[in-house]
């Protein structure tokens, strides 16, 4: 009995333990992703130097943001929202911005194992990890003029004041961003990721909308309906002449 318990007590312990790590891990939350980081407070963010891009020195994680919106690199995946703690979406190779892809590799607060032996001051070989398709794809990345890289995005320091309970949802935080921060995207490829999470909940409302139900007689079909009311006046009209 006690062998028993003892075996029940190392399972408990391995099954909370794992759950415990799921919790903090990758998950799906519409509309966009779950990507484990919820942040007591809005992060102070640092210019990267020479860079239109800002970084978190305090978080411990590969936290940016850019042209307006927030990025995010964790799990060999790149993730972008409007608001500093998502929802996030999911950011695939060949549609991550330039300028984030040039981002030094000292700025990355986690690094991925595969950055060992990398020089700090050079961004991340991304054609090296991903391949040579997106190498071909992106040809030139990592080619620019330093002397003409754009001004950053101001950063939406209204978002401060939203924070734990008051952080608020997606449709919210569409009306709140309209009304405070005006910066419209000025990179293409920002401006198709930015475009697309405002469209997610409306499509998310369109979905919930329904048609008002009607009445019996207004669900009828045109003729059946005129015929049976017009047969009904005509029964009233016979018993009314009958009175008389």
């Amino acid at each position: 009995m006690r062998y028993v318990l003892i075996v029940f007590w190392m399972l408990f312990c391995s099954m909370t333990s794992a759950m415990a790590q799921v919790s903090i891990g990758i998950g799906v939350s519409l509309p966009g992703v779950s990507i484990g980081i919820n942040l007591p407070m809005y992060p102070q963010l640092v210019r990267v130097p020479g860079y239109p891009v800002y970084y978190a020195p305090q978080l411990n994680s590969n936290f940016f943001f850019y042209d307006g919106m927030y990025w995010v690199y964790q799990g060999d995946n790149w993730y972008a929202s409007s608001w500093y703690n998502g929802p996030w979406g999911l950011v695939t190779p060949e549609y991550v911005p330039l300028f984030i892809l040039r981002i030094p590799v000292r700025y990355y607060r986690v690094r991925p194992a595969y950055f060992r032996g990398w020089a700090s001051d050079a961004p991340p070989r991304w054609g090296e990890h991903w391949g040579t398709g997106w190498e071909q794809q992106r040809h030139g990345w990592d080619q620019w003029n330093r002397n003409s890289a754009p001004a950053p995005a101001p950063l939406p320091v209204y978002q401060r004041q939203y924070s734990g309970n008051r952080y608020p949802p997606v449709q919210q935080q569409q009306q709140l961003q309209g009304q405070h921060y005006r910066y419209q995207p000025r990179d293409a490829v920002v401006q198709q990721h930015y475009q697309g999470q405002r469209q997610q909940p409306q499509q998310g409302a369109s979905q919930h909308e329904q048609p008002a139900p009607r009445s019996g007689q207004e669900n009828m079909p045109q003729g059946k309906g005129q015929s049976q009311a017009s047969k009904r006046g005509q029964g009233q009209e016979k018993d009314h002449q009958k009175g008389e």
